[in-house]
């Protein structure tokens, strides 16, 4: 394919709508599979109401050598019994962690803006147990406000990584910025619960190389604040520098 017609392609994917509803949205995200390279990500439309998935990307296979039909024909309680039986429990005790948390903190009408990241071991073709990152956006809500289609994202990452099992929420802000609302460890605590959720966000820029000034201008704080954070964060730790702060949190990034 010539770059002119990727081009094309590309502006009609993405072709801006004054009110796009929900199948346009999804279409649009399907259309563009097709041209995304194979990478060590996936991502699917999940029911959970239904307990199906809706569309399943093509790197599905590429990612964990899986039949992607059998997924949509199987369904969720297939993709269950992939999951390491020692996660089971700490994965499960995380979605309802994070479903009370936003049932019970999260307004109705913000709940759009919110965005879930958990973390699980999965079996792969191989019968390898492969660490994956979910990251869901919720898209539709049923009558109670609770979140039933989304779009989840699979990070697939080497099984010799050793992760802990943690879940998060992040918030858009007014800047359009997420910050983190949630967090838990759900097995032994690494950033413990001294760590707040305002230093988490400073912690996830700092990774990122940012400077107490960008820090602040994305966090709509001042740069003063952010150093307070950073110096705080130090002494929680017990660490000397954010060097080596960014350095540890680089090789663990699901601590965030």
């Amino acid at each position: 394919m010539i770059h002119s017609q990727i081009k094309d392609l590309y502006k009609v994917i993405f072709k801006s709508y004054d009110k796009p509803n929900l199948e346009d949205h999804i279409q649009k995200i399907i259309d563009l599979d097709e041209y995304l390279p194979y990478s060590s990500t996936f991502f699917c439309v999940t029911n959970t109401q239904d307990l199906t998935f809706e569309y399943v990307s093509k790197n599905y296979a590429a990612c964990l050598g899986l039949d992607a039909k059998e997924l949509k024909t199987r369904g969720m309680r297939y993709f269950w019994s992939r999951i390491h039986p020692d996660d089971i429990d700490s994965w499960l005790s995380a979605l309802n962690h994070l479903m009370e948390f936003t049932l019970s903190e999260i307004e109705e009408n913000k709940r759009h803006k919110a965005n879930y990241t958990w973390n699980f071991r999965f079996k792969n073709a191989d019968g390898a147990y492969v660490n994956i990152i979910q990251n869901t956006t919720p898209l539709v809500f049923d009558s109670e406000c609770k979140p039933i289609i989304g779009l989840a994202h699979y990070t697939v990452l080497h099984p010799k990584i050793k992760m802990e099992i943690t879940a998060s929420a992040k918030m858009l802000n007014a800047k359009n910025e997420y910050e983190t609302i949630y967090f838990n460890n759900f097995s032994q605590k690494l950033l413990n619960d001294n760590i707040s959720n305002r230093e988490r966000d400073v912690i996830r820029l700092l990774i990122l190389h940012l400077s107490s000034k960008e820090i602040s201008e994305k966090l709509n704080i001042s740069p003063h604040t952010v150093d307070t954070h950073r110096r705080n964060i130090l002494k929680k730790l017990n660490i000397s520098s954010t060097g080596e702060l960014v350095g540890m949190l680089k090789l663990n990034q699901h601590w965030l």
